[in-house]
């Protein structure tokens, strides 16, 4: 995998959206700032691009590849669920 400048800022893009989806999807209110969901999100797309590709689903295509896109939001749904369930078990509530 090469990663040039225009791919990390790509990635970063692509990263914030998917941070945003991955909030979305997970059910509930999540008490975590937006900053730590793109923080995940930036994770969850550059792991879920390493994943799919991995696992072959991630092509070179001219447009978007939607099932890269997938594993990228479910990476980004789990880190968020994971992260938003470890850091509500540390609030406590009178």
């Amino acid at each position: 995998m090469e990663f040039t400048v225009w791919g990390i800022i790509t990635a970063i893009v692509v990263g914030l959206i998917v941070g945003a989806l991955g909030r979305l999807v997970v059910p509930g209110k999540q008490n975590m700032p937006i900053w730590l969901h793109m923080l995940i999100g930036i994770g969850a797309a550059l792991l879920g691009t390493v994943l799919a590709r991995a696992i072959g689903i991630a092509t070179e295509t001219s447009g978007v590849d939607w099932g890269e896109l997938l594993v990228q939001v479910v990476v980004a749904a789990i880190a968020v669920a994971l992260v938003a369930g470890v850091g509500g078990r540390r609030r406590v509530t009178r």
